[in-house]
């Protein structure tokens, strides 16, 4: 990655664009490897884990991601094209957050293992078989691509309680 990147904009919850189903990505070129550039560097500068590119705007279907970001030393980013779920197996809960929805997390039940399929950034297949962390950021990180976020995972109570807190929140920025 260069230095001359520049932070992308991260949409935040309510926009629009992160309801919207990402497109499946037929060509890698120097365009998608920029995107993908920008994403890495948005991630780690938020700094995060995931990061879908719905978040920042494009509706390419990709996602990138590194459990270890604060570790710079031992970093191992990834990049996932037209990632998608494959098989999944039991149930986990954890407590999740997202770069897209600002001040709050939850307890969220997922699949506890997943094996996902996709693409690297040079074009070869890639298959993932993953349980922990990295099962839930790519459970979550897909759900982006599909116009879901976590918060589509609790209740519709805490939901509500959430777009009552950002409402200040907003409010309170102006």
């Amino acid at each position: 990655m260069s230095d001359k990147l520049q932070k992308m904009k991260i949409y935040t919850y309510p926009s629009s664009v992160l309801r919207q189903k990402a497109e499946p990505v037929s060509n890698i070129d120097g365009e998608l490897k920029k995107l993908t550039d920008g994403m890495l560097y948005t991630m780690y500068s938020a700094p995060g884990i995931g990061l879908a590119a719905n978040q920042v705007g494009s509706l390419d279907r990709v996602i990138v991601f590194d459990l270890k970001p604060e570790e710079k030393d031992v970093r191992k980013p990834c990049v996932l094209i037209n990632p998608e779920i494959v098989e999944r197996e039991g149930t986990t809960k954890s407590e999740e957050a997202c770069l897209s929805v600002i001040d709050y997390s939850a307890e969220v039940k997922r699949n506890a293992q997943v094996l996902v399929r996709g693409i690297d950034i040079d074009g070869n297949p890639l298959e993932l078989e993953a349980d922990g962390l990295l099962a839930i950021c790519l459970q979550h990180e897909i759900d982006h691509l599909n116009g879901m976020l976590f918060i589509d995972h609790i209740s519709s109570l805490k939901r509500a309680m959430y777009k009552k807190k950002l409402k200040k929140i907003l409010a309170n920025k102006e």
